[in-house]
Formats: C-alpha cells, structure tokens, sequence
C-alpha cells in the first residue's frame, strides 16, 4: 500500500512503507529530459545529471560519492526522453543521509565553469563509447527515423557541437526551469516511519518556495514511414524495425506486453524460436514497446550476418503476418505469456529499487501509482480479441520504419530488399 503527500511548496512524495526489509530506496523524479529539449541545447538535461555529482554548496565531488559510500550505500542517477532521476539506496536508518546529500545536490548545485569544461570532457568520451556499439547506434537511428524532427528523435547524450557550447548560463536557464518544486516526485520504498520521514521532508525543503518553471505545449509526432541506414565497420548487420503502439497510461498496455512474450520478448518466443534456435540464423533478435506521454512504438531488434537480410527479413514478416492475418494466438501461449509478466512483476517487487522506480516514474508521467492488486487484475483480465486487436494496431505496414547499421557498401542493394520485404503493399 503506498501513500501519496504533497508538500506545500509543490514537491509530490509517494511511499510504500515495507516491514520485512532493512534497505530503503529514495529517488527524486524530474520531469525533464531530452524530449524537453531544443536542436541547440539537446543532451543538457543528461549533462546537468552529471553536473549535480560535482559539487554543491555543502559538498565537493568527492564528499557526495564519500557521503554514500562511508555508509555502505550507492548513489547514482540516470537520464531518459522524459525524466531524470536521482536515487540511493541505503540501510533503513540511512535514511535521513541519502535525503541530505540528494536533497542538497538538487538544491544547491555549484555548476561551476571549471567543472563544467571538465565534464563535457567526460560526456565527450560517454558518446564515444556509445559510438563503440552499433547497437545502442541503431536504436538511437530508429528513433530518428520514426519521430522524423520531433524532440523524441533527439540522443539523450546530446551531440559533440551541443555539448562544446555548453555553459553556465544555458545550464541555469534550463535548471530553473525544469528543476523546481511541482515538477519533482519524491519516492521512497523500504522499511522507514512515513510520519517522521514526511516531517524531515518537508523541514528539509521548507525554504524551497511554490515555483512553476516549465510550461510545455507537446506536439504529438506523427509516425508515418522512413528507411535510415549508417556505415559502421562491424561484421554484423544491426536492424530495427519500429512501428506505432500505444502511449503509457492505457490499459491497453497490457495485451501489448502480453503480445510482446509470445511473439519477441522473450527465449521462448516465436521470433527467438524461428530466427535462432531453429535456424540459428541470429544470435541477439528480441522485441519489445517503448512508452510515451502521448505515444508509443513497438520495435524488432535482430543482429546478423548482412547476407542472411533477406532471409531474416521473410521470417520476421511471416511471423507478424501468423499473428495478424491468421490470428494463431493459442491459448496455451497466452496462459503462459500471462504467468511470465506475473512472475517477473512479482520478482521486481522483492525489491526496493524497483518498487521506488515504478512509484516514482508513474506518480511524475501519469499522475497514479496503480497497487499490486490491480496490476495483476489486469493482466489476468486480457482476453485473446485483446491481443489480436493490439496486433491489428501495432503490425501495420504502413507504420512501418527501419534503421540498419553495418558494414555495408552497396546501399542500394540492401534498400531494396528492405523495401520490397517491409514496405510492399
């Protein structure tokens, strides 16, 4: 059961108290991320997350990290399209530490231009080693190709021409925007007293005023159909194939994460099956959604040799067309594919981190934090027209975009068995 407060100068704090455990999880949720963004300061949101680790009024870079560690505890924080958050986890009567220190590098960042010049340094070589895999490379290009020039399209790590014109005052500005009191969501999981931790909450950020920074009008992008390939020198040839599916917040999730076990999702499914185990054609090949304020994708990844494109590419369509067109979903798969989303529901709330994640995350996108209760019920509610009907949705053809990354020296060549396999009608 979690209990949900707003403190009064904005700042929302979901708990869940949890008896049996002696850990706690804390994460302050910001809703800013690379969606937030322009083409002129993409991957500052991603670079203020590194920025808050180097110092703040009360605290140096190294007495933050020591803060955490001196306790036995990890701090660290994580950047996406939508949000950004920061989060430790530490033994239960930590607690009050790890409200400090996050609490202080979120209040009183330094943002130095010494420091400043030193992390874009940092970031600089964070994208290089991104550049090292073509498949972190290809799913970025995915996203380019599905939402066009939309900002969901930008790299959360930004580009070396934006980061190079990184400074204070275009880090302030974005700062005060986006880091104020009524865009944060406090969540807290583990073994804590909700009554004190509230009042040591609300002591710690009495003097952080009501402040309304961003005030953000989203166009909604529209995916229509784009084929984007790169030159990179690796054996493989690393394909993503994305198409429309459906935004968070809709019950509808449900028979999509159920249609993504049987057909991509996991080791046992149709894709893993056909593509690896029987032919042994692919080494990596899985699907999976990806969710949005006011739109989702469901995408295909696969790498394999360049020569097997086609061959691949007709076993991909025939499986979507099995779903699709002859509608084989049976039974048994659905039991099955329901009692793994269970399982591996029900695994993650064993643990603290991961119940902090999904509070925090659904309290600051959706405005709800759905029980255990009724997550199960929903899952145990999806019927097979559910299914079928979120495979009419999400396997549409004309929806259909592709990303390829490889070694690849006759682009034509390779275009055209895309097109002709993917994008025929």
């Amino acid at each position: 059961m979690y209990n949900k407060f707003i403190l009064e100068n904005g700042i929302t704090v979901v708990m869940e108290k949890i008896p049996y455990v002696k850990s706690v999880s804390i994460g302050f949720w910001i809703e800013a991320g690379s969606r937030y963004e322009t083409v002129k300061n993409n991957g500052v949101s991603h670079f203020i997350e590194h920025m808050l680790f180097k110092g703040s009024k009360k605290r140096n870079a190294k007495e933050i990290a020591e803060s955490i560690d001196s306790i036995g505890g990890q701090l660290n924080a994580f950047t996406g399209k939508e949000c950004t958050c920061y989060y430790a986890k530490v033994l239960d009567n930590h607690l009050p530490i790890a409200i400090d220190v996050l609490g202080d590098m979120i209040l009183n960042p330094k943002f130095q231009e010494e420091e400043i010049e030193k992390e874009k340094t940092v970031v600089m070589e964070e994208i290089n080693m991104y550049e090292d895999s073509p498949e972190e490379i290809a799913h970025d290009l995915l996203a380019e190709a599905l939402f066009n020039r939309h900002s969901l399209s930008y790299p959360i790590l930004g580009k070396e021409n934006t980061l190079k014109s990184f400074n204070k005052s275009i880090i302030m500005d974005y700062y005060n925007r986006f880091y104020v009191p009524d865009n944060i969501v406090v969540s807290i999981a583990g073994n804590f007293d909700i009554d004190t931790t509230l009042d040591l909450l609300t002591s710690y950020f009495k003097d952080w005023g009501l402040r309304h920074g961003k005030n953000e009008e989203f166009q909604k992008p529209e995916i229509n159909q784009t084929l984007k390939g790169r030159y990179k020198d690796t054996e493989q040839l690393h394909l993503c194939i994305g198409m429309q599916g459906i935004p968070q917040g809709e019950d509808k999730l449900y028979p999509l994460l159920i249609l993504n076990n049987i057909f991509g999702g996991s080791m046992s499914s149709r894709l893993f099956q056909s593509i690896r185990e029987e032919r042994g054609l692919a080494y990596s090949v899985y699907s999976y959604p990806t969710l949005y304020k006011d739109i989702g994708t469901f995408n295909i990844y696969v790498g394999l040799n360049p020569n097997q494109l086609e061959n691949v590419s007709n076993i991909i369509i025939k499986e979507i067309e099995g779903i699709k067109e002859k509608k084989n979903i049976t039974r048994e798969e659905i039991y099955k594919s329901k009692e793994q989303l269970k399982g591996n529901y029900i695994l993650g709330l064993e643990s603290t981190s991961s119940r902090m994640s999904a509070m925090g995350k659904n309290q600051l996108l959706l405005n709800k934090v759905y029980t255990q209760r009724e997550i199960l019920q929903k899952i145990d509610s999806v019927k097979c027209e559910d299914i079928i009907y979120m495979a009419d949705l999400v396997f549409n053809k004309e929806k259909i975009n592709i990303a390829y990354v490889g070694k690849i020296n006759d682009n034509k060549k390779v275009n055209d068995i895309i097109k002709k396999t993917y994008f025929r009608s």
